[in-house]
């Protein structure tokens, strides 16, 4: 097993009511979770127990101000322009 977890954000988008939110993917060798901001939540996984995801939202709710800024600098045209 790995000691690096990635994280990813994505751009902030809309969901269904239109309120804003952003997709939040950890990975690390063969497992992965999405969750979602501002909500905090865990919506899949891949390989991580209860417990880690437990941890994975705690992570997203003491860390929200920073995601938050990470996804509002997240700009998909940048990510089509890359090299």
């Amino acid at each position: 097993m790995s000691d690096t977890l990635n994280m990813s954000v994505s751009s902030i988008v809309r969901d269904k009511n239109g309120e804003k939110m952003a997709y939040v993917f950890f990975s690390e060798e063969g497992r992965s979770a999405e969750g979602v901001i501002p909500a905090c939540r865990i919506k899949s996984s891949t390989g991580f127990s209860d417990e880690e995801i437990e941890g994975l939202e705690n992570y997203m709710r003491e860390n929200l101000s920073m995601i938050k800024k990470m996804a509002a600098g997240v700009r998909l045209i940048d990510a089509f322009m890359k090299d």
